[in-house]
């Protein structure tokens, strides 16, 4: 079982990772923090104590340090940790920025389980493609290994039954609209019906990507905005 360590602020969404960390065989949640300087302290704590964490699902924007500030702590500790990180960051500075840290997977919130069960079946092919035994590797072996982290399935960007074209549409509205959007205003937005973009803005929900802001009308009647977790 490899030992999961689970770095998200957001205590729901930190409950959703581990939820579905406990889905996907061959995982186990070895802890989970709120706070970057948590995430530091957690891991040299496992080291002393023989049972290391072997990966950090790592939110980017956590309160006290920088995701990445993070992965490079983690970088200088002996048995280093690999990192997936999770942000909804999408300027290619900071994915660069991931990648120069060490980050081995960077997984885009919003997401469904099926884009994390992905990710953490790359990873155990990754982990299962490299000699069990210190040794030099090979071509074939370093090609082969780095093919299964790279490797994704496309289905898995989006739940059964909704369109991953949508899904990003709607997200990009969300992104633009500092004070949220109705279902209503989304629907207009990217041109699908109310009912339709209901569905999408309560998946991101359920996702942790959005959060919902009941807002009452002149005439007392709540209508629910969905606003995007900056």
């Amino acid at each position: 079982m490899i030992r999961v360590l689970i770095v998200e602020d957001d205590p729901l969404i930190a409950r959703a990772h581990r939820s579905y960390v406990q889905r996907v065989s061959g995982f186990e949640t070895a802890g989970v923090v709120h706070t970057g300087g948590d995430a530091i302290r957690a891991v040299a704590h496992a080291i002393s104590a023989g049972e290391p964490i072997e990966l950090v699902l790592l939110d980017i924007g956590l309160p006290d340090i920088g995701g990445l500030e993070v992965a490079a702590a983690l970088a200088e500790v002996d048995p280093r940790p690999d990192v997936i990180a999770i942000s909804s960051a999408r300027d290619l500075a900071m994915v660069r920025a991931a990648v120069a840290h060490g980050v081995a997977l960077y997984l885009l919130k919003p997401f469904p389980f099926a884009a994390f069960r992905d990710k953490l079946e790359r990873y155990l092919e990754f982990r299962a493609a490299l000699p069990a035994q210190e040794s030099a590797l090979t071509q074939h072996d370093i090609d082969r290994a780095f093919g299964a982290l790279r490797t994704t399935d496309p289905k898995a960007s989006a739940p059964k039954g909704m369109s991953p074209q949508t899904l990003e549409q709607i997200s990009g509205a969300l992104r633009a609209a500092p004070d949220g959007l109705s279902a209503s205003d989304a629907g207009r937005s990217v041109g699908v019906s109310r009912v339709t973009a209901w569905r999408y803005l309560e998946q991101l929900a359920t996702a942790g990507a959005v959060r919902r802001r009941t807002d009452y009308g002149r005439a007392g009647r709540p209508q629910v905005r969905y606003v995007w977790r900056r």
